[in-house]
């Protein structure tokens, strides 16, 4: 009989299958299809069970993998998705989305020359096949508290939050801006990395589990904020950050030079049948030039191939190695047919009212900068001119205050970001004590399971300022 132990040497690692290239740039559906009973298990006993599990520890929400692989691998789904929630709120949605290859997979023991475990896509099998066949999270033992947490903005930050609230008993009343949940999981991830009615569903779960939405409200404008936190017990800002970094060079004002996500979002709203025809970004037969070299970036180069754009180049002042969007994305934009240029800065953008030619400059790698990156130099004399009918920038973005902080004693930092604080049993609670914040308009744009994390975390310090006992956290 062989030795289960030694599985790994006889099971290579498969992935899910993927569509081919001529049939996923049609269309705006999720490109990777997904394992049956037998493919995850088989995927699932690949894992050695360290014992000291590195892929867990390098996740943000430090999931108990190697425990829901064994589940998996016995075939208890049920078992396996209860597990899974324990620890992260928004599983489906990580498993789809999650950089693994630099998070679980990257640090999983098997990833030296042997295929990591196919963490991402078994995360993924689990919720989806539960759910398909009738699991739902059991709250029959938790027991009503009279308490209500208001929680503004209805992203991952948010949604985790009210997940955790609710596990204790806790009425989260969510509100958010836009006419669905999921923020910028919705609004800002194309389809083709998380169709739309993953996050519809998860809406459905958690008003199974009493979250109130109210949408289409944004605070300060359709609410008063001194309304919301006198009707409710405690407060959390979940708002995200979706003020975009500008690259501070000549043509940025041409027509024709859009941000990604005003590009990404008009997309979305088409494929959604929301808002008007007027606001949709059409780049189809367009030379497109995309600047950034994150997953944003990513984001825009391979919603334009599926717009059906002419070409679509993307530039990145460091090289392949420093890029920091996702391996997994970058590698599908290049079967796409995407161009990547790297050690390329954009220093203008040039035309006669409308963007033409996009001026780059090479650059080197030079010595760590304060946050131990290398810095890009400029080699002099290096300039080049790339032809453009469209620009995308997506250089990041930056979280914008409400211009109702300042009156309800909310503080933050010198770049917009909310100041929390970061230790102790009132962890993420702001400057203002009924007031709780996390995700990115804390720690500036970031993984969605960080954001994840730091809802969960800050639902802990909301319980402990309600003082309520935090018993139910887990499915």
């Amino acid at each position: 009989m062989p030795d289960k132990n030694l599985q790994f040497l006889d099971v290579p690692r498969i992935d899910p299958p993927k569509f081919p290239v001529a049939v996923r740039v049609e269309a705006f559906g999720e490109i990777y299809g997904s394992y049956d009973a037998a493919g995850a298990a088989q995927q699932a006993g690949r894992c050695l069970g360290c014992g000291n599990p590195f892929c867990e520890w390098k996740c943000p929400v430090h999931n108990y993998i190697p425990n829901w692989l064994k589940l998996i691998e016995q075939g208890k789904l049920f078992e396996a998705a209860e597990l899974s929630h324990r620890t992260n709120s928004l599983p489906e949605v990580c498993g789809r989305i999650c950089p693994q290859d630099r998070l679980c997979e990257g640090a999983c023991t098997l990833n030296d020359g042997l295929g990591a475990v196919s963490i991402g896509s078994i995360e993924k099998f689990i919720t989806d096949e539960a759910l398909k066949a009738g699991w739902r999270p059991d709250l029959t033992h938790v027991r009503p508290t009279g308490r209500r947490v208001a929680i503004v903005g209805a992203g991952p930050a948010g949604l985790a939050c009210a997940d955790v609230l609710a596990r204790n008993g806790v009425k989260a009343v969510v509100f958010d801006r836009y006419p669905r949940i999921g923020g910028l999981l919705t609004f800002g991830i194309p389809p083709f990395k998380l169709e739309k009615q993953v996050v519809e569903t998860r809406r459905e779960i958690l008003e199974g589990m009493g979250v109130e939405f109210r949408l289409g409200i944004e605070i300060g404008r359709d609410l008063a904020f001194e309304d919301l936190i006198a009707d409710h017990d405690a407060v959390f800002l979940g708002m995200g950050a979706y003020r975009s970094v500008r690259g501070g060079f000549p043509g940025e004002e041409l027509a024709g030079v859009v941000e990604a996500l005003p590009y990404l979002i008009s997309n979305i709203n088409r494929e959604l049948g929301l808002g008007a025809a007027a606001e949709f970004i059409d780049l189809k037969g367009k030379h497109v030039v995309v600047l950034g070299g994150g997953d944003t970036a990513m984001d825009c180069n391979r919603t334009a191939i599926r717009q059906g754009a002419a070409s679509v180049t993307c530039t990145y002042r460091r090289d392949e190695s420093n890029m920091p969007g996702s391996r997994r994305d970058y590698k599908n934009s290049c079967e796409e047919g995407v161009k990547f240029l790297f050690n390329s800065q954009p220093i203008a953008i040039r035309g006669d009212g409308r963007a033409s030619v996009v001026e780059l400059v090479e650059t080197r790698l030079g010595l760590p900068g304060p946050r131990g990156r290398r810095t890009a130099e400029v080699v002099p004399g290096s300039n080049t001119l790339l032809e453009a009918d469209a620009v995308i920038v997506a250089f990041g973005f930056l979280p914008s205050p409400a211009p109702w902080f300042d009156a309800h004693s909310i503080g933050v930092e010198a770049d917009g970001r909310v100041r929390v604080l970061s230790a102790g049993p009132r962890r993420f609670a702001t400057t203002n004590p009924k007031v709780f914040a996390g995700g990115d308009m804390v720690r500036g744009a970031d993984l969605v399971v960080t954001a994840v994390f730091e809802g969960r975390e800050a639902a802990t310090g909301i319980l402990g300022y309600l003082g309520v006992a935090s018993g139910a956290r887990a499915a």
